[in-house]
C-alpha cells in the first residue's frame, strides 16, 4: 500500500477506532485522518498487513487534527454552514466526548457535592473549609493587594502565613469571582468536582497516548480517579487535584512524538504540545508542594532516562523547536518551583520547628497491610476492613487500597500485555520504587536508604510529610499495566475477526458482545469507587461577626472552629487572630492561653498589646471548652464595651 507524506506530517495508515478494537485497514477511504491512497483493484490486504498498519496508528492523533476541508469554497455551503460543520466535527471528536464524559462521571461519583453547593462540603467541615478560604484569599489578594499575597488576614501578627500549608494558588483566579461564604463554598464544590474530572480526563488522555485501546484507557482512567484510597483524601483538595500531573505527561509524550506502542517518531513531534505540557506541569506545582515536589523529581527522572535512551539510540533527530521549547518549559517550571518555595524556606528559618522530621513521617507511614485496606468511606469494602483500620495510627492516611480490580488486572499485565517485555520491566521497576517510597519509614531498615534518604538529601522532599500519598504513582503504574492487558485482549479480538472473514477485501466484523465485554472491568472499578462520605452542612456566619471590627479573636478556638472562622472571614477578609493550617506557630497557643482568662484585666491588657480590638464569643459553642466561663463575669477593664447579640457576644477593647 502506498502513502504520501508531507514534511510536516507523519504518514498515517489508520487510526484506532473508538470502540476499542483493532482498526480495519481494508477500506482506507473510510479513515477520518490524513488520506491513504486506495489500493489497486483486486489487491489483497492480509491479516499481517492489517496488524502492522494497526500498530502504526496514533489513537490520540484525532485530538489535534480536524477533518474539515480547508480548501472548500465558503460560497458552496455558506459561511454559517462551514461554522456548523466545524462545530459538529469538534463536538463529535474523541477529545470532546472524553471531556464531557469525564465531567459527568465526576458529578455522578461525587454526588451530592453539587446538590447544594452553597451550603455543604464533601467529606468533613474541617480542611475543606480551609481550602475554600485559601482559594478565596488567593483571588482577593491577587486582585486587591498582590504584594501581600502571602500574608493572610488570619494568623494576625504573623508573616508569610500563606506558606503555613499548601496554598492552592493555581485555583486563585477562581477566587476573584464572588465574595463571602456562599461564593467560597460554591467555588470549592465546583473545583472539587472539576478536579476529579481532570483526573479522569488526564488519565484517559495519557493511556491513549501511550497506545492503549479505548476500553483500557477508560478502565485506567476510572481506576485512577476513583481508587478507594482517594475517598479518605476527599477532604484534601490538594491531594485530589492531581489531574495536571497526568495531563502534562500525556501532552509531553505527544509533543515528543512518543508512545509505548510506536516508540519515538520524529515526524510526530509538536512543540506546541510540549509547551502545553510544561505549562500544565507548572500550574500543577502551584497547587501543592506536597504533591508537586515528587512530580518535579519524576519529570527530572524522565528527562534523564530520555537523554540516556537518546544516546543509546544513536542520537535520533530531535527538531530544534522541540528542544528549545523543552529548555524554556523546564526553566519556567523550575523557576516557578523555586520562586514558590522561597516563602516556605523562610518560614522554616523563622520557625525551625516547622520543618517536617522523620519522626512525624514515621507516624503516618503505611504498612504492607495498608495496600489492601480500604478507608471507612468505601461503600463496598469500608465495613469489612474496619478491624484492619482499628490497628492503624491514622487510617485516613494509611488506607491505601488501589482497588482489587485494578490490582488484579495490573499484576496480570506483567504476563499478558500489549506492552513489550522491556517496557514491562521498566513498569515493574517503577512499581517497586513507588511502593518502597510510599511505605516511608516502614520499609526495610526503617526506610533509611529509600524514603529516609530522599527526605534528608533531596531539596523540598521534606514537604511530603505523609509518604502514603505517593500511592498515586503506584496507582498510575498499575493502571498502565492493566490498560496493556485489556488492549491485548482487544488485539486478540481483532485478530480472531480477521481470521474468520471469508473475503479479505470485506470489512472486519467484530462481535458486539465481545467488544462490550472489554468494558466489563470498568463496572468493577466504578463499584469499588462508590463513596459514602458525608457532605455536612456548614453553619452560616453570625451577622455580628461579619460586621465586627478587626483585628478580632473569635472564641471558642480550635482547629475545627478556626477553619469555620476563616471561611466566615471571606466576607471582607477582616484581620483574625485565629487560624489553622498544616503548620501553626506556637504564638497561637499563647494567644489562646491568654484568652482563657478573658475578660479579666490581665487578659484584656495582653490582647490589647497584641493588637486585638474585638473578641467575639459564640455563646452556643463555648460549653465544654476552655472558654466556657468567659461570659460568667463582666469585664473589669472600663475600656471594654460589651454588646450581647444573643448567639454571640461582642467585646470591644478600647
Amino acid at each position: 500500500m502506498s502513502t504520501e507524506t508531507t514534511p510536516d506530517e507523519t504518514t498515517e495508515t489508520t487510526e484506532a477506532p473508538s470502540d476499542g478494537t483493532r482498526p480495519d485497514t481494508t477500506l482506507p477511504s473510510q479513515a477520518s485522518e490524513p488520506t491513504v491512497t486506495e489500493p489497486s483493484r483486486g489487491s489483497v490486504i492480509t491479516a499481517e498487513q492489517d496488524l502492522m498498519e494497526a500498530a502504526d496508528a496514533d489513537p490520540w492523533h484525532k485530538f489535534a487534527t480536524s477533518t474539515v476541508d480547508h480548501h472548500e469554497d465558503p460560497s458552496e455551503r455558506g459561511r454559517w454552514g462551514l461554522v456548523r460543520a466545524r462545530a459538529w466535527l469538534v463536538a463529535r471528536h474523541e477529545w470532546t466526548i472524553a471531556a464531557v464524559v469525564s465531567v459527568l462521571a465526576a458529578v455522578a461519583m461525587t454526588w451530592p457535592a453539587l446538590a447544594d453547593p452553597t451550603h455543604t462540603v464533601p467529606h468533613d467541615a474541617g480542611d475543606p473549609l480551609v481550602s475554600a478560604y485559601l482559594i478565596g484569599w488567593g483571588g482577593h489578594a491577587l486582585f486587591t493587594d498582590p504584594l501581600n499575597l502571602f500574608n493572610l488576614n488570619a494568623f494576625y501578627g504573623e508573616t508569610l502565613s500563606f506558606a503555613f500549608g499548601d496554598t492552592l494558588l493555581g485555583f486563585a483566579p477562581a477566587g476573584i469571582i464572588g465574595e463571602g461564604q456562599a461564593a467560597a463554598l460554591l467555588r470549592y464544590n465546583i473545583l472539587y468536582v472539576l478536579s476529579i474530572a481532570l483526573v479522569v480526563f488526564g488519565a484517559y488522555v495519557l493511556l491513549r497516548q501511550l497506545g492503549s485501546r479505548l476500553p483500557g484507557a477508560v478502565f485506567g482512567a476510572a481506576a485512577i480517579a476513583f481508587a478507594p484510597w482517594r475517598m479518605a483524601q476527599a477532604g484534601h483538595l490538594q491531594v485530589i487535584a492531581v489531574g495536571g500531573i497526568l495531563l502534562s505527561l500525556a501532552m509531553l509524550a505527544k509533543g515528543h512524538g512518543w508512545s509505548m506502542r510506536n516508540g519515538y517518531r520524529p515526524r510526530r513531534t509538536r512543540w506546541g504540545w510540549v509547551a502545553a505540557g510544561w505549562g500544565v506541569a507548572t500550574w500543577q506545582i502551584t497547587l501543592s508542594f506536597g504533591m508537586g515536589v515528587p512530580f518535579g523529581y519524576l519529570l527530572a527522572g524522565i528527562v534523564v532516562v530520555a537523554a540516556i535512551g537518546w544516546l543509546l539510540a544513536k542520537r535520533p533527530r530531535i527538531p530544534k523547536w522541540v528542544l528549545l521549547t523543552d529548555g524554556i518549559g523546564a526553566f519556567v517550571f523550575a523557576g516557578a518551583a523555586v520562586g514558590l518555595s522561597i516563602p516556605y524556606f523562610r518560614v522554616v528559618d523563622q520557625y525551625p520547628y516547622a520543618a517536617t522530621d522523620l519522626d512525624l513521617a514515621d507516624r503516618f507511614s503505611p504498612s504492607w497491610l495498608s495496600f489492601i485496606t480500604a478507608p471507612a468511606e468505601s461503600w463496598i469494602w469500608g465495613g469489612l476492613h474496619a478491624p484492619a483500620r482499628d490497628a492503624m495510627y491514622w487510617p485516613a492516611e494509611t488506607t491505601l487500597l488501589v482497588g482489587f480490580a485494578l490490582l488484579g488486572l495490573g499484576l496480570a499485565g506483567f504476563v499478558y500485555s500489549s506492552w513489550t517485555r522491556r517496557q514491562r520491566w521498566w513498569l515493574a521497576i517503577g512499581l517497586v520504587v513507588s511502593v518502597v517510597l510510599t511505605m516511608g519509614t516502614n520499609f526495610l531498615d526503617d526506610g533509611d536508604w529509600a524514603y529516609g534518604a530522599l527526605h534528608r538529601f533531596l531539596p523540598g522532599f521534606g514537604a511530603l510529610r505523609v509518604s502514603g500519598r505517593l500511592v498515586l504513582y503506584v496507582t498510575i503504574v498499575l493502571a498502565i499495566l492493566a490498560a496493556g492487558t485489556i488492549t491485548r485482549l482487544g488485539d486478540r479480538l481483532h485478530d480472531m475477526a480477521v481470521e474468520r472473514r471469508i473475503d479479505p477485501r470485506e470489512p472486519v466484523h467484530r462481535p458486539i458482545l465481545a467488544r462490550l465485554a472489554l468494558f466489563l472491568p470498568v463496572a468493577l472499578v466504578v463499584l469499588e469507587g462508590i463513596s459514602v462520605a458525608a457532605h455536612p452542612t456548614v453553619p452560616t456566619a453570625p451577622a455580628a461577626l461579619i460586621s465586627a471590627q478587626g483585628p478580632m479573636l473569635v472564641l471558642p478556638a480550635s482547629r475545627a472552629d478556626d477553619a469555620q472562622t476563616m471561611l466566615w472571614s471571606t466576607q471582607g477578609f477582616p484581620q483574625l487572630a485565629n487560624g489553622t493550617a498544616t503548620f501553626v506557630p506556637r504564638t497561637q497557643d499563647r494567644i489562646f492561653d491568654v484568652a482563657v482568662s478573658f475578660p479579666q484585666a490581665n487578659a484584656v491588657s495582653a490582647l490589647r498589646a497584641l493588637g486585638v480590638k474585638t473578641v467575639v464569643v459564640q455563646r452556643n459553642k463555648i460549653a465544654g471548652t476552655s472558654w466556657q466561663h468567659v461570659l460568667d463575669f463582666p469585664p473589669t477593664d472600663p475600656s471594654v464595651s460589651v454588646n450581647d447579640l444573643g448567639e454571640v457576644v461582642v467585646f470591644t477593647i478600647g
